[in-house]
């Protein structure tokens, strides 16, 4: 089963471009298929029978995973599955497989205009580390990069003189993103102010980079973001997606067309990008509700005393 897993892994990474941090997610998901195989004994892949599908379905919605990381799981697991139906020449794996719930919606957390003006307008501190900071929050807000393309910028893909940069999504497609010009602001000031003095000795084609003078992780800049919205007075739970989540709902706000917001995103689908439309129309929804002058009122009752009554 192991050697299955390994062989399933490897066609995604060579065959399919999957990328490293996707497949560390598929392997950690089939772990859990090998950790209730173990659970129930089981020893063999056909052993996995409808019931226990069914059994092992509802074991991922009790642990407490999200909707996004359940469907995920079962992507995953599907995958694996075909893939061993090829290698063995049994078709019954993928007949189980039929029937597997669909992924509901789960419309994206993000940030209020308002919330982002505060996480963005926090008092600069005469340090390199919050020139740094800001230049990088500043830029996620305004490109909508994805936690890891912004972690993964180098340098020579920017070009703050025109004003876009270069970055590199899923499966390493590329795409051109504009910046906006606060962000060109933030962006060069650190390079000409603070970046220098990250590098030190060392010789480093990353833009953001660590004390250390390295380029900065995914996990590093979470607890930079952390930080600064504990500043900013936000005491929602805060992660980097939700800047990307608020850059496109802010821009459908105020007036984008779906297709550019698609080509900033670096979204393959519409249909994913589609999703914020959603949250646009709850918003519109809210507005209505609280605004229309002509919306249902439950009646109210009013005790009318004697010597009220008219006769």
């Amino acid at each position: 089963m192991q050697e299955l897993m390994d062989e399933y892994l490897t066609m995604l990474q060579v065959e399919s471009g999957c990328a490293a941090n996707t497949l560390a997610a598929y392997r950690r998901d089939l772990r859990k298929l090998v950790d209730f195989f173990q659970q129930e004994g089981l020893t063999d892949l056909q052993a996995l029978t409808k019931p226990l599908w069914v059994q092992f379905l509802g074991s991922l919605k009790t642990s407490g995973l999200s909707s996004a990381s359940i469907a995920r799981c079962l992507a995953a697991v599907r995958g694996f599955y075909k893939h061993a139906s090829g290698r063995q020449g049994n078709s019954g794996f993928e007949g189980m497989l039929k029937g597997t719930p669909k992924q509901w919606v789960q419309l994206p957390k993000l940030l209020s205009e308002a919330e982002v003006t505060r996480l963005l307008n926090l008092p600069a501190m005469d340090h390199r580390e919050d020139r740094r900071d800001a230049a990088m929050v500043e830029l996620l807000y305004a490109t909508g990069l994805r936690v890891s393309e912004l972690v993964n910028l180098e340098v020579g893909h920017l070009n703050l003189e025109v004003g876009f940069l270069q970055a590199t999504g899923k499966r390493d497609k590329q795409r051109i993103v504009p910046i906006g010009d606060k962000a060109r602001e933030l962006v060069s000031e650190y390079l000409q102010t603070a970046r220098p003095a990250f590098v030190k000795k060392r010789t480093s084609s990353a833009l953001f980079l660590s004390r250390l003078g390295r380029a900065m992780s995914r996990q590093y800049f979470w607890n930079i973001l952390k930080s600064r919205a504990v500043r900013a007075g936000i005491t929602k739970r805060i992660f980097p997606h939700m800047l990307r989540h608020s850059f496109a709902t802010h821009l459908l706000d105020h007036g984008a067309d779906l297709r550019s917001v698609q080509t900033m995103l670096g979204h393959a689908s519409i249909a994913t990008t589609q999703i914020y439309t959603h949250v646009e129309h709850i918003r519109l929804k809210k507005v209505h509700d609280n605004y229309f002058p002509r919306k249902e009122r439950k009646s109210v009752k009013v005790r009318i005393s004697d010597d009220q009554k008219v006769k």
